[in-house]
């Protein structure tokens, strides 16, 4: 299969920004981990990570994975190991299951995340409604 050049609207700007913010994560977290010169940063357990960064970053990746999967009917299938790895990551760090989908791959409630400062919301989407002329309103 060979995709188009151009992307729906927003698709490609917000591929670029996860790819970005994935980037800048992964950037952090080089500071923090294994590698880093012993004394350039603060020991900290578990390289940096607190629980709901962890549950956030897996909740990005397995969202990811859900978009890509409408690429093509085959996709799905090449990302099964994605959520399979996904989830015994979870289980191995005492996280909650991913939420489970519905029967239109949707998850049947709106997401939540591990910071209760914010919820995601599953955006449908819907036909833009027609353009209207400005209301011309004479006093």
């Amino acid at each position: 299969m060979e995709l188009p050049t151009i992307a729906a609207p927003g698709v490609g700007e917000r591929a670029d920004a996860v790819a970005d913010a994935a980037c800048h994560l992964y950037d952090t977290i080089a500071l923090w981990g294994i590698g880093a010169p012993r004394g350039a940063v603060p020991d900290v357990a578990g390289g940096g990570w607190s629980r709901s960064a962890a549950e956030d970053a897996a909740e990005a990746i397995e969202t990811t994975a859900h978009a890509l999967a409408s690429i093509d009917p085959g996709a799905e299938v090449v990302l099964a190991p994605v959520h399979a790895a996904l989830a015994d990551l979870r289980r191995r760090l005492g996280l909650a299951p991913a939420d489970a989908l519905s029967g239109d791959g949707l998850p049947p409630t709106p997401r939540t995340v591990g910071n209760p400062r914010r919820t995601r919301w599953v955006r449908v989407l819907t036909a833009p409604s027609p353009r209207q002329p400005p209301s011309r309103t004479t006093s």
